[in-house]
């Protein structure tokens, strides 16, 4: 699923659309389908930024949960849950 159909989803989880990309474009088409009301460019935009934000954020707190737990090991202390779940046997 595209980031525009995710962002659309997450403002209104009941949206029915389908959404065209020309070959070569950036330009999105969203037909909205069923009676779905339309949501604004700048809405869908501004939520398609908070879900990179997020996927940014995530990604930088297993990085950290990666580093926190292999200093725990190299130092013979215990993990927590969430650092041992980071790690892959």
């Amino acid at each position: 699923m595209s980031l525009t159909g995710k962002a659309i989803l997450e403002i209104n989880p009941d949206a029915q659309v389908n959404i065209v990309r020309e070959d070569n474009s950036s330009e999105e088409t969203i037909t909205w389908l069923n009676g779905t009301p339309e949501i604004s460019k700048e809405d869908i935009d501004a939520k398609k930024q908070e879900i990179v934000d997020r996927l940014a954020n995530e990604e930088t707190n297993k990085e950290n949960l990666k580093a926190s737990a292999k200093a725990k090991l190299v130092a013979g202390e215990p993990l927590t849950e969430e650092e041992a779940e980071t790690i892959v046997l």
